[in-house]
């Protein structure tokens, strides 16, 4: 046989079909309806044409090639230089660089903050769900500096320090002091490994160089079992002063000048995450400025965790829209048993099932984003945040996950495989629902709320009754959650929890969303025996609006 004749036989058996095509240059903004509609209903209309850009921008090969590379290629730490100086310097890959540029000069750092424009929270929100779509770990950064700026405002004279630059449109990744740069990016180190979330046990001492009190230098040492981003320019840290559990912020390099004494120990080995650095670290009188009155590092951050929360909250929903994105495109092209699988009812039902999920999560997060816009001026939005922003973590947080797998699953064996991106989401997952406060601790701070604060309750189930008499169900299910909020139960707090996210979602939707979407959600998630895995809608329910909205 000569040569050309065995190329020809192989190029055959190599031939590619009934694969999708790559899904890039696309927009995700204008490709998610119920974010769209979202943004409108919400009073963050202005912000469309920003988000269409920006959802434009994030669906071009070339962006989505960067999310691939930083993942591929995850930080270095370096402890000490050639001639063994201690330098403590974590390398990214240039594509980490990119990402961050990207996100800053978007915005997502600061926007509510320098345009306090009514939607500017819920205009941020949209934007922080479509970049974790492309790049989830560079997403950790972005929300702690934007979510520090509450904390660092309680110290008016500290604040002033790195305003300009926090508020800066400007990503600067040169290793210098903060005085000295475009752009400023802000870390946390709370936790510690001996106490995780219970953070007033954290054993760091903290002692001030000259006087004590709002304002003053103190020198903190100890460790941090947790330290987001190490290479940022700042952090917000918890430590003992003489007066108790303080809020402190330390600059990476001292008020000198010289690199502080802040050394990492060793980069955490991640499930997930693993383009963003996170790093334990020692310090052996570190110098920071103390926020607020020492003793009340705790009130201190309240502001700062809620903010990261809503953040976890719209980080999932964004996961789960990508996931079910990827899921919707590959049944649109890939063929099997002579159709389509989109066009197996078995199939439909599925992606009928995960679209439900997705959107509900979507409108929810958008929601509650909205009432950081309004709490500002109005008292039942700020205590409608207070008890909803936990209720989204915790409910998103955790149906993420399941959620993505069974977007994988969809795929089949071309799901498992990393260049789906697939994997990556699936180990994106978990991290959101772990990270400021696990499950458990969440529902604690729902009881703590309805405890400490009743009003709380009563405005969100004032939100949630005013879809009463629409549905005999859904008016069992709320005196349900009644009976249960009025317990205020620690055994019962899961069931709680999920009873109100339940419900608000539903409400949200029969607002929102059309009637086959409202319907096929209260049907399966409030009706019907629902919850054992998606899938399992009813055969009646139309399919087919469902399936169109979401793609």
């Amino acid at each position: 046989m000569i040569a050309s004749e065995k190329l020809a036989r192989s190029s055959d058996t190599h031939s590619v079909i009934n694969q999708p095509p790559a899904l890039q240059n696309y927009n995700l903004f204008l490709k998610d309806r119920a974010l769209v509609e979202s943004i409108e209903r919400l009073a963050a209309g202005w912000s469309a044409e920003k988000l269409s850009a920006f959802g434009q921008l994030l669906g071009r090969e070339e962006s989505i090639k960067l999310g691939y590379l930083a993942n591929e290629n995850t930080p270095v730490l370096t402890t000490h230089d050639r001639f063994g100086h201690r330098i403590d310097e974590v390398e990214f890959h240039p594509a980490w660089h990119q990402l961050l540029s990207m996100s800053v000069e978007n915005r997502l750092t600061n926007l509510p903050w320098i345009d306090p424009t009514p939607g500017s929270h819920v205009a941020r929100a949209a934007m922080l769900y479509l970049a974790v779509q492309n790049e989830a770990g560079h997403m950790c950064p972005v929300s702690m500096t934007f979510s520090c700026v509450p904390v660092l405002k309680t110290q008016p004279d500290v604040f002033a320090r790195f305003e300009a630059a926090l508020m800066s449109d400007q990503y600067d990744q040169r290793f210098i002091p903060a005085g000295q740069k475009r752009g400023l990016l802000v870390g946390m180190a709370l936790t510690e490994k001996q106490g995780g979330s219970d953070v007033r046990t954290n054993t760091t001492e903290a002692k001030p160089v000259n006087a004590r009190g709002p304002g003053q230098l103190y020198e903190l040492t100890g460790h941090k079992w947790f330290c987001s981003h190490p290479m940022s320019d700042a952090f917000v840290m918890l430590a003992q002063a003489e007066g108790g559990l303080s809020c402190f912020v330390v600059p990476r390099f001292s008020p000198s000048g010289e690199r502080n004494q802040i050394q990492l120990q060793r980069l955490k080995s991640k499930l997930g995450n693993r383009s963003n650095a996170s790093a334990e670290v020692e310090m052996e009188g570190a110098q920071g400025w103390l926020l607020s009155d020492e003793g009340r590092g705790v009130a201190t951050i309240i502001e700062m965790v809620s903010n990261t929360r809503l953040d976890c909250a719209v980080s999932s929903a964004g996961l789960m829209r990508q996931s079910l994105t990827q899921a919707l495109h590959h049944a649109q092209y890939r063929s099997a048993f002579k159709k389509t699988l989109i066009e197996h009812d078995l199939m439909r039902n599925v992606l009928c099932d995960l679209a439900l999920e997705s959107e509900a999560a979507t409108v929810l997060a958008m929601r509650v984003a909205r009432s950081y816009d309004a709490g500002a001026t109005d008292g039942k939005e700020d205590l409608f945040r207070r008890i909803a922003t936990a209720v989204a973590k915790y409910w998103i947080c955790k149906r993420a996950p399941f959620h993505v797998y069974e977007c994988l699953e969809v795929l089949g064996g071309n799901g498992y495989v990393e260049e789906s991106m697939l994997p990556r989401l699936y180990r994106e997952a978990p991290v959101n629902s772990v990270w400021e406060g696990s499950g458990n601790v969440i529902c604690l701070d729902v009881l703590r709320a309805i405890s400490t604060e009743p009003e709380t309750a009563v405005v969100l189930m004032d939100e949630i009754k005013q879809i009463s008499g629409q549905h005999k169900e859904l008016d069992a299910e709320i005196a349900v959650a009644e009976i249960l909020l009025s317990r205020k139960s620690e055994k019962e707090a899961r069931q709680l929890v999920e009873r109100l996210a339940l419900l608000l979602q539903a409400k949200l939707l029969l607002e929102s969303s059309p009637q086959a979407v409202s319907d096929a959600f209260i049907r399966s998630r409030i009706e019907g025996d629902w919850g054992r895995t998606f899938g399992t809608l009813a055969a009646d329910l139309d399919t087919q609006t469902i399936i169109e909205r979401a793609f």
